[in-house]
């Protein structure tokens, strides 16, 4: 697995500056918004690519929940971790998109915008929760906490279909319509920032499992006297 990883790597760097390419030259230039538009393939790979590991934490969590899967408590961290830096990109990109196409940075009264912001704040305190604490039940509470979170990601998701907001309709699957080369270009991205999560989350995975085997250690030579008797 040690060898795989650099070659994943490699071929993920290649993405990237593939989709990169793709994003900011070879996408058609949107006739309205100008070249401002090009800020959409990153603003929507990163969503995406924010719920699927959102996703992942909630299914993680149920796992650990139903079977105590110390595994499964690490991937539900891991995802969250990267996850909520994937939201950050959306909301800090969401702004930089709106403000010369709305005249704002923030429209407070935005269902999607407020959805996504909550939805960011909910991850951020399950991240607070398994750092700070230190109780024994903190991975129970946690998985709990994820499964709330996870309650809100269809919402923000759907929140364009059912109420008015400054968002345009979905482009795909909600009557609106994206040029082809477009859509391509969009894809392209996700698969990039995919693949990136995937590294990301394997790197975090690794460092976490020998993290606790470090801290079992610890903890079992704490009950230990130099002599090997219990204390």
């Amino acid at each position: 697995m040690k060898r795989v990883f650099p070659i994943l790597a490699v071929l993920t760097a290649a993405l990237l500056s593939y989709a990169l390419y793709e994003a900011l030259i070879a996408a058609p230039t949107e006739q309205t918004m100008g070249d401002v538009q090009r800020i959409f393939y990153y603003h929507v790979p990163s969503a995406w690519t924010a719920f699927t590991l959102f996703l992942i934490n909630f299914v993680a969590s149920i796992l650990y929940l139903v079977r105590r899967n110390p595994a499964a408590d690490i991937v539900a961290l891991v995802s969250a971790e990267v996850g909520v830096v994937f939201c950050a990109v959306v909301l800090v990109t969401g702004p930089i998109w709106a403000r010369p196409v709305w005249g704002i940075w923030w429209a407070p009264g935005d269902i999607r915008l407020t959805s996504t912001l909550v939805l960011w704040l909910i991850y951020v305190s399950y991240l607070v929760l398994r750092r700070f604490s230190s109780s024994g039940q903190t991975p129970t509470l946690a998985a709990a906490l994820a499964v709330l979170g996870a309650l809100c990601v269809p919402f923000v998701y759907f929140s364009i279909w059912f109420f008015r907001t400054q968002h345009p309709q979905p482009v795909m699957g909600g009557g609106g319509s994206i040029d082809p080369r477009m859509l391509h270009v969009l894809l392209i991205n996700w698969l990039a920032f995919m693949c990136f999560a995937f590294l990301v989350c394997w790197s975090r995975y690794r460092l976490e499992s020998l993290q606790r085997e470090v801290d079992q250690a610890h903890a079992l030579e704490s009950l230990l006297d130099p002599h090997g008797s219990m204390r």
